[in-house]
């Protein structure tokens, strides 16, 4: 059984290297997108942490400042506020949580919006909060709870505004009880924790207005942002992620939120180049590597492609010259032998194989009267013709020896290659001057191969053929059947 060999050829080659560089190519690039998506998720992680903890910091404050307002508002209920002296009203309605560093003073209004007590003094002065906002929105609804007012300035400095209805046991609105938180508390806090370049720190109230925001900024305290249709994604969710273009600045940030059943919402910003930025410098000088290593690859591939394909044909002329007759152009006795063994092997199916043998008649004399050069002319020629008459691609015409060629017919009756034999002897015939008055005999045998027998057989039929049209007279073809019958034409 035989295989056919497998070639490697250059155009495999470059495809190969082709393929093998995109390979590589498509690795690396899943590596950095997973290393993208992975700087990504890391980021969205530490903010949501960051975003817990300055949330859980502030509830926590709100919270505790709250116990001392919602324990001014039930000794407001409970005690009998005219009959207890001053200092004494203070130390029930105050206690020591409201003079924490952070905390503002607390201050209690009646229901026309007078001031009626403060934890900072005994006698305070005169003042009204009637047009304030915490005081209409206490005044006109029961259940407002702990209120967040807009940020404004107490006692000097930047504050939040907490606030509680004072509701009496009948339902009647008996004032409010105001505090505050310093915004030194948010600095303080956002002064222990990490932010790099771009990132921000906002807690908004829970309809969009800014009530903090790191770095710090004045401009945009207490500023409404309602309208901006990521606040409003923001305020839409409990929590949650989003990647946003920030209307303050206009960077591009991964925000992340905490929004706590409290009325403030905090929401943590890291930009994206501070995110991404190192991610893309990995891109730049990886993904340049692997294209400079590509192109090097694949150059390399063609310049190997084309000195492979230069020995390729190299070789190619080799064989060709090899297996070819340099005077004539046909093949040479190499490969006519080889060409002989093929056939006489495919043969054994039981197809007929015919030999022709093809001799210049006078050869020797024409050489001694003309000269080796004419005499080669009268070869080529005599070569042209047989050529013409080979027109199957299995059909050999070759030089045999010296003055004597051979044509090999597959699958080629008696009949068909004496045919052949004449058109060629005819065709040498016409071609023939008063200068090159050369002829040629040709000898014809037809044998059916057989595993018994030899291709020498055959040659020796073609041989016998050949000596008897030349024992004829020459120019002329005389044929040899299977059974070894001479036949003439």
């Amino acid at each position: 059984m035989s295989f056919k060999r497998w070639c490697f050829t250059p155009r495999a080659l470059v495809v190969l290297c082709a393929l093998t560089t995109s390979a590589f190519l498509l690795i690396c690039g899943s590596v950095l997108l997973e290393t993208r998506r992975a700087a990504g998720e890391l980021a969205r992680s530490a903010s949501a942490n960051l975003a817990a903890t300055i949330d859980s910091d502030i509830v926590r404050s709100i919270e505790v400042y709250d116990l001392s307002l919602r324990n001014a508002v039930n000794n407001m209920l409970t005690l009998d506020t005219e009959r207890i002296s001053l200092p004494i009203l203070h130390l029930i309605l105050f206690d020591h949580a409201a003079t924490a560093q952070h905390y503002g003073r607390i201050r209690i209004f009646d229901e026309t919006g007078k001031l009626k007590l403060d934890s900072s003094t005994l006698h305070p002065a005169q003042e009204s909060c009637a047009d304030k906002e915490f005081f209409k929105i206490h005044r006109a609804s029961s259940d407002a709870g702990l209120y967040v007012s807009d940020p404004e300035v107490g006692t000097g400095a930047p504050a939040l505004v907490l606030s509680r209805r004072i509701t009496g046991h009948d339902g009647r609105f008996l004032g409010v009880v105001v505090g505050s938180i310093r915004y030194s508390y948010f600095r303080d806090l956002f002064s222990h924790l990490k932010f790099g370049e771009g990132d921000t720190a906002t807690v908004f109230r829970n309809d969009g207005r800014v009530m903090m925001r790191q770095p710090s900024n004045s401009d945009t305290i207490g500023k409404d942002l309602s309208n901006s249709a990521g606040v409003r994604q923001i305020l839409a969710t409990r929590s949650g992620s989003a990647t946003l273009r920030s209307t303050l600045d206009n960077i591009e940030r991964l925000y992340v939120w905490q929004n706590s059943d409290r009325a403030l919402v905090v929401v943590v910003g890291k930009s994206l180049e501070s995110i991404y930025g190192p991610w893309w410098r990995q891109v730049f000088i990886i993904g340049g590597l692997m294209l400079m290593l590509s192109a090097f690859v694949i150059g390399a591939a063609f310049l190997l492609a084309r000195e492979m394909a230069r020995r390729a044909d190299a070789e190619q002329r080799l064989a060709q010259l090899a297996t070819t007759d340099a005077l004539t152009g046909i093949d040479n006795r190499r490969r006519f032998d080889e060409r002989m063994l093929d056939e006489w092997r495919r043969g054994w199916q039981k197809l007929p194989l015919s030999l022709l043998m093809i001799d210049a008649d006078h050869f020797k004399t024409f050489n001694d009267l003309f000269g080796h050069q004419e005499g080669d002319q009268v070869l080529v020629r005599i070569a042209k013709s047989i050529a013409q008459s080979s027109r199957r691609p299995a059909d050999c015409a070759a030089r045999y020896g010296g003055e004597e060629f051979a044509l090999l017919l597959p699958d080629t009756e008696l009949d068909d290659a004496m045919r052949i034999a004449e058109e060629i002897r005819t065709r040498v015939e016409r071609l023939s001057t008063e200068k090159w008055a050369t002829t040629v005999s040709i000898g014809v045998a037809c044998v059916v191969p057989d595993m018994a027998g030899s291709s020498r057989n055959l040659i020796e039929a073609a041989d016998k053929a050949l000596y008897q049209a030349k024992e004829q007279g020459r120019n002329r073809c005389v044929g040899v059947d299977p059974d070894m019958i001479v036949r003439a034409a």
